[in-house]
């Protein structure tokens, strides 16, 4: 019997280990976040907070360049954004940008080093529709950016590319035998949680406009039009949302009535706006540039990067934890332009009313 239980404590050591490691190890904290009695906590880590607040730092600010002086569009050549700007300003945000997207490559990542007029580097071009989808952000979509805005150290922090876009996924062939269609699912991916939900939600709801629904408005048959897979892809959206902003269901919603507006907290028309925004970003200065590409920065499916609320937010509630970097790049919340033409670009959409 002795050397039976001897045998048997390892298993189940091992098992223990298993189950448990799906649990967070306390201690955790908990944050009222709405009314008295609605058991909206807000759950935290403190270990995953220190974590994300080295990844949120600010970068040391060296105050605002003047803006008088020579503008960079009478002393450089080919200035063709922020070409109003004085030289002061001008070479500064160039500095800062290096550091930002290419602190390795330098300014050889955009620029050809033996004429800096030159447009030959996709980079480059890239670069200038960037700023301008940048000052779209910080002028049109104030309802989620608030006077906070953002810049390009919001998504790229060091990188040449964000740490954080999404492609679309590729089609799955349908199955044969007991696999059946997987029907866009049941291929664990991160996006999903590494469940069996659907996949390529992002291409639904932050790219096309399809509603975000669990239930009908009115009794079945009639009203509720709605079928499980768009269910269980608007879970697979709200854990995506749960994951890039560091916080639980509680942040948006009152779990007493999920789908009231009226017992919601403020932050629900937050992430409203939020979803309008990577539409805005993701059609009118995304994917109309992905002709400037070349093919190894293309997705499976040959489509663009394209934002999503891990791309700025990447684990805290705001990113960079509500510092603003504005007040050192005033002219990023200038005027609110289109892409380059010629470029096939598109007009940027208008924001709608919300529903």
């Amino acid at each position: 019997m002795k050397q039976l239980r001897k045998f048997l404590i390892l298993p189940a050591l091992l098992l223990s280990v298993l189950v448990l490691s799906g649990c967070e190890r306390p201690p955790i904290e908990a944050v009222q976040h709405g009314y008295r009695g609605t058991a909206m906590d807000i759950i935290y880590n403190p270990r995953t907070l220190a974590e994300q607040a080295e990844k949120n730092a600010v970068p040391a600010s060296y105050g605002a360049a003047p803006a008088d002086g020579p503008k960079a569009g009478a002393v450089y050549k080919n200035v063709k954004v922020l070409n109003n700007l004085s030289v002061a300003q001008f070479t500064s945000f160039m500095v800062s940008m290096t550091s930002w997207v290419a602190p390795e490559q330098g300014c050889s990542y955009c620029h050809n080093a033996a004429n800096f007029a030159d447009d030959s580097l996709y980079t480059k071009q890239v670069a200038r529709n960037m700023i301008l989808m940048t000052q779209r952000v910080n002028t049109q979509w104030q309802d989620h950016v608030a006077q906070t805005g953002v810049t390009c150290y919001t998504c790229h922090r060091g990188n040449n590319i964000p740490q954080n876009v999404w492609f679309k996924e590729p089609k799955q062939q349908t199955g044969n035998g007991l696999l059946g269609n997987k029907d866009g699912q049941n291929t664990p991916v991160a996006a999903s949680g590494y469940s069996s939900l659907p996949n390529d939600y992002f291409s639904s709801y932050l790219s096309k406009s399809s509603n975000i629904r669990v239930a009908g408005n009115t009794a079945l048959p009639t009203g509720n039009k709605h079928s499980i897979n768009e269910t269980e892809a608007t879970y697979g959206l709200m854990m995506h949302f749960s994951k890039s902003l560091g916080v639980n269901c509680t942040y948006c919603h009152n779990s007493r009535n999920f789908s009231s507006w009226e017992e919601s907290p403020p932050q629900r028309a937050k992430a409203w706006y939020a979803i309008r925004m990577a539409q805005d970003i993701n059609n009118n200065y995304m994917d109309p540039i992905k002709g400037l590409f070349p093919p190894h920065r293309l997705g499976p499916t040959g489509d663009v990067a394209k934002a999503n609320c891990a791309t700025c937010h990447q684990g805290a509630y705001k990113p960079l934890y509500g510092v603003s970097m504005l007040s050192d790049y005033p002219f990023l919340t200038g005027p609110a332009k289109p892409p380059l033409k010629g470029q096939d670009s598109a007009p940027p959409a208008k924001s709608v009313a919300m529903k």
